[in-house]
């Protein structure tokens, strides 16, 4: 299994970014995945998911601004960031959950992809 994730970069606050994460391995359709973010000298937050089912969530800070989304044709895993801010500054990570019907058991992860909001 492998997640590679893109589409981060530098972008200014208010603006917008399509994170992407192509899997290899398993089908996203049927599991469950989400994005997780590490910023500089906090700890690891998971930030949205998509269950099997193709329930979604996102946690309160990004709601609304956030959206999680699959491709299953592509099996490919997005996320689209609205109105970013500085706070969302972050790596970014796909990660396979190892339960399909809750974002439980993180079992594998990909690379992150560096996302720099500047103010």
């Amino acid at each position: 299994v492998q997640l590679q994730a893109s589409g981060g970069g530098l972008v200014q606050a208010g603006g917008s970014l399509r994170l992407s994460c192509v899997v290899s391995g398993v089908s996203v359709a049927v599991n469950a995945v989400t994005w997780f973010r590490q910023a500089p000298g906090k700890q690891r937050e998971m930030v949205a998911y998509i269950l099997s089912g193709g329930t979604t969530h996102s946690i309160d800070s990004v709601k609304g601004r956030f959206t999680i989304s699959r491709d299953n044709a592509k099996n490919t895993l997005h996320l689209h960031m609205n109105s970013l801010k500085s706070e969302d500054r972050a790596v970014y990570y796909c990660v396979k959950a190892l339960v399909p019907g809750a974002p439980l058991g993180m079992d594998y992860w990909g690379k992150g992809t560096q996302v720099t909001v500047s103010s």
